[in-house]
């Protein structure tokens, strides 16, 4: 007889998440600032993304943005990869009990990075080979209709593990798992039984961040460019936007890293971490 997973309880996950963003936030918006809202302002002012020609097809848009991410990739890369250390070391500061200074927490997110990113690797290529077959299967037959049906089937299907390995960083930075094989089954395990409430939980955040960061963006945008002039407004307006980007980070590490806390088993040193 296996083991019942725990029934997850989004209220729970929210209100440690917020304690542990109350708890830490002088250093988490210091670590916001250099690795993701730095990072992210630098590549929408060196290389913004293209804006569409009106009227354009999507051959057009396609090719536009092929062109663009060509020439972009290595800023998107860097950025990336800060983006990877920051909220790592977030995460850290959230879930180790030797409650560690921000070079501790920056080394052991260093540590921790190349796991992570590995396993996130992993789990796209093994999710785009899957894919692809049922998507070439559908192409083949030459029904427009299938391949819409398939294709739409898929991205329900990502979404679905996208869930389901959510937990992946907190595995490799709570319990210590390195081989991302493994951090990949471990998160799987632990959202076991629980996928529909995280997937209701993390899309509510998402849609909730999201509004706010289209419109407290956008009117700040807007409301530059018309003080400040265009040029001077876009970049501000940008700097705008990266920094409320950076705090949807920062709750969605918290909201992980409480969510691995409630769903961990006793043998996690999760468990042992009390919240402030």
């Amino acid at each position: 007889m296996g083991v019942q997973a725990m029934r997850f309880d989004s209220n729970r996950a929210w209100q440690e998440a917020t304690k542990l963003v109350s708890a830490n936030r002088d250093v988490l918006w210091a670590l916001a600032g250099v690795f993701l809202v730095l990072p992210s302002f630098a590549v929408g002012i060196l290389v913004p993304p293209p804006e569409p020609p009106a009227g354009a097809d999507t051959d057009t848009m396609i090719a536009t943005l092929s062109v663009y991410y060509n020439g972009a990739w290595p800023w998107l890369l860097g950025m990336a990869v800060c983006q990877v250390i920051g909220t790592l070391a977030m995460l850290a500061l959230f879930t180790d009990r030797t409650r560690p200074t921000v070079a501790e927490a920056l080394k052991l997110a260093l540590r921790g990075a190349l796991p992570v990113i590995a396993a996130q690797l992993l789990a796209g290529m093994g999710f785009a080979a899957a894919a692809m077959i049922p998507i070439t299967l559908a192409a083949l037959t030459g029904s427009q209709a299938l391949a819409t049906v398939v294709v739409a089937a898929c991205i329900v299907a990502l979404v679905f593990v996208m869930v389901r390995i959510s937990l992946v960083a907190p595995v490799v930075m709570v319990d210590g798992e390195s081989n991302p094989v493994a951090a990949l089954k471990r998160s799987w395990g632990l959202t076991r039984g629980n996928a529909a409430r995280l997937l209701l939980f993390y899309a509510l955040l998402l849609i909730g961040f999201g509004i706010v960061i289209l419109l407290v963006g956008g009117l700040a945008d807007l409301a530059l460019r018309l003080l400040l002039g265009m040029e001077l407004g876009t970049a501000l307006g940008t700097l705008v936007s990266a920094a409320l980007q950076a705090v949807m980070a920062i709750f969605f590490m918290a909201v992980y890293a409480a969510t691995h806390r409630q769903l961990a088993r006793p043998d996690s040193t999760a468990a042992a971490i009390p919240i402030e």
